[in-house]
């Protein structure tokens, strides 16, 4: 069994960058046949976040262009209304090292919790940026960075709870 059984994904509003990562990591859990194993999902942090809210437009195109559909019905989640998320979660991704800041300061049900940066997690420095009101190329080298992130993750993600 893999160590990690419960991913979480965190951003600000759960439109865009946490939705992608989610979308990215099932796809590539279903293409391993390794869906079955890990539940993921993502929420939002900051104050504005609502359930409910609609999937930004550009994350949904490309991640369409990836060979994956978000129904245009699929709402954000608000991580301060669905704390069980937190609490469920074996492991935290963030986008930024800010968003760590916010759940640790906020959300005690983080307390104890494997909580990285998606990139620190993957072993890269930095933050991923928000793509909002960029457009849809950043937003699909927004897509492609998480990928990355993700592919070089991918041992540590599924790595088995002995290891």
């Amino acid at each position: 069994m893999p160590r990690y059984r419960n991913i979480l994904f965190i951003c600000h509003a759960n439109t865009s960058r946490s939705v992608i990562a989610e979308a990215l990591l099932k796809k590539m859990l279903m293409d391993r046949a390794l869906h079955d194993h890990l539940r993921v999902v993502s929420g939002g942090i900051a104050a504005y976040a609502r359930d409910g809210a609609l999937v930004s437009m550009d994350a949904r195109l490309v991640l369409r262009d990836a060979g994956i559909h978000v129904p245009a019905d699929r709402g954000a989640t608000d991580l301060k209304r669905n704390r069980h998320l937190i609490a469920d979660a074996d492991l935290i991704l963030t986008m930024t090292a800010r968003q760590v800041e916010m759940l640790r300061e906020a959300f005690p049900e983080a307390a104890g919790k494997d909580v990285y940066t998606l990139k620190a997690f993957a072993g890269c420095p930095g933050d991923i940026e928000d793509p909002v009101g960029k457009g849809e190329e950043v937003y699909a080298a927004c897509r492609d960075e998480i990928r990355s992130c993700l592919e070089q993750a991918w041992a540590r993600l599924v790595a088995p709870a002995d290891s």
